[in-house]
């Protein structure tokens, strides 16, 4: 009885520590979009691109992220993918190449407005 109390509580805690992790990290977005001072980077495929994307964002496939790159260096750079792993990647490579970054992760959790491609059937 006590492991099942214990259980939960360790669970609960978990949990609450996640759901602080998720509106921090959204405050640090909302903050970024407040400045108005962004580009929004979908680091998928052309394709994946054409069928969904976040209304106001540029395609940029991530392993076509280099030095020719040109990108405002004044902005923050807001990269997103799918699923969190691309858009890790870019981050990494856009840092190298001095960019300020912020890895939004996949679409699917973005809060942002998004927009369905001619593709769509």
């Amino acid at each position: 009885m006590i492991k099942k109390i214990l259980l939960s509580v360790i669970a609960l805690i978990a949990a609450v520590g996640c759901a602080k992790n998720e509106i921090k990290e959204a405050s640090e977005l909302d903050k970024i979009i407040a400045t108005n001072n962004y580009v929004i980077v979908d680091v998928r495929t052309k394709e994946e691109y054409e069928d969904e994307r976040v209304s106001t964002s540029i395609n940029i496939p991530y392993d076509e992220i280099d030095a020719d790159v040109k990108l405002d260096k004044n902005k923050t750079i807001i990269v997103y993918c799918r699923s969190g792993s691309r858009s890790e990647i870019a981050t990494k490579t856009l840092e190298e190449l001095g960019y300020n970054v912020y890895d939004a992760g996949g679409i699917a959790t973005l809060k942002l407005p998004k927009e369905k491609g001619s593709n769509r059937q």
